[in-house]
């Protein structure tokens, strides 16, 4: 089998099988996507075949073993894709999501959808007010321009008050989990996040991680979903701002290990709140 190169799992793949391994201890997310495999939506995933644990030594592994379906990943900023590519996509990328919103899990699978997850995501707007002035505390040597701060702040201010958890969602749907082949998509994967959430949670993933076809992506939400641009734009800066808020205060709690993060967010949080990314097309 082939090593395929991956941030929290070891993956091998041949012609038939994709097989993912993680230290049992680690964390409990791949026993979140085994759970909810075989109650997916038909057609929406790579089929399970198998999954367990296996014992190394003095440790315990966790494993999973998948169909290995057509395609390929379009990537993360979509690079090197063109434009009628991205819309089509983008099209049956929302066809999908729309079949996985409107799946009504009973049973196991809603109970693993319930569990508690820290996913980092919008709950509400105490919450996102809450995380911007414990992210200040933290932040003893003034790495974070007040500006930006500041910025944060008045996003969480413009927030609804609360989330709703309605429909189930990947909520990790960037381009890097998805396959394609010949214009087409074939597969979403990594359920690993997956939880009740709203459509939004995971629109947002779609467009943010869709490189220069942002707009185009968004234009095909908001015409297959009846919503306004406006409000589709200002439901995801929220989404952004909360996700960054949560990044960078992981990494002030815990240097040693996500230290690197900081300069990357501190870029994004610059390109959300000065750059306006999510309005700087409708100057």
């Amino acid at each position: 089998m082939t090593t395929v190169e991956s941030s929290s799992h070891h993956v091998y793949v041949n012609s038939d099988t994709v097989v993912k391994i993680i230290d049992a201890a680690g964390h409990s997310r791949l026993d979140r996507e085994i759970a909810l495999a075989p109650h997916l939506p038909t057609g929406l995933t790579a089929p399970l075949l198998d999954s367990g644990l296996h014992r190394l030594g003095t440790r315990e592994v966790r494993y999973a073993c998948y169909t290995r379906v057509p395609g390929a990943a379009p990537g993360m900023g979509m690079h090197g894709v063109d434009g009628l590519t991205a819309r089509l996509l983008a099209e049956e990328a929302v066809q999908r999501l729309h079949r996985l919103h409107n799946w009504m899990p009973a049973g196991h699978a809603e109970q693993t959808l319930r569990e508690p997850l820290e996913h980092g995501g919008f709950v509400s707007q105490a919450a996102l007010l809450a995380e911007v002035e414990n992210l200040a505390a933290l932040d003893r040597h003034g790495i974070i321009p007040r500006q930006l701060l500041d910025g944060l702040t008045a996003i969480a201010e413009r927030a609804p008050l609360h989330a709703r958890a309605v429909v189930p969602v990947h909520a990790d749907c960037h381009w890097g989990n998805w396959l394609a082949c010949d214009r087409s998509v074939t597969a979403l994967l990594d359920f690993e996040w997956a939880r009740f959430g709203e459509p939004v949670d995971d629109w947002f993933f779609l467009a943010r991680f869709s490189g220069p076809h942002m707009e185009t992506v968004l234009d095909v939400i908001a015409r297959a979903t009846a919503t306004s641009l406006e409000v589709l734009r200002a439901e995801c800066e929220i989404r952004e701002a909360t996700y960054l808020a949560s990044d960078l205060r992981l990494a002030f709690e815990h240097p040693d290990a996500h230290g690197r993060m900081v300069v990357d967010r501190l870029r994004e949080l610059k390109e959300l709140i000065v750059g306006r990314y999510w309005w700087r097309h409708t100057r």
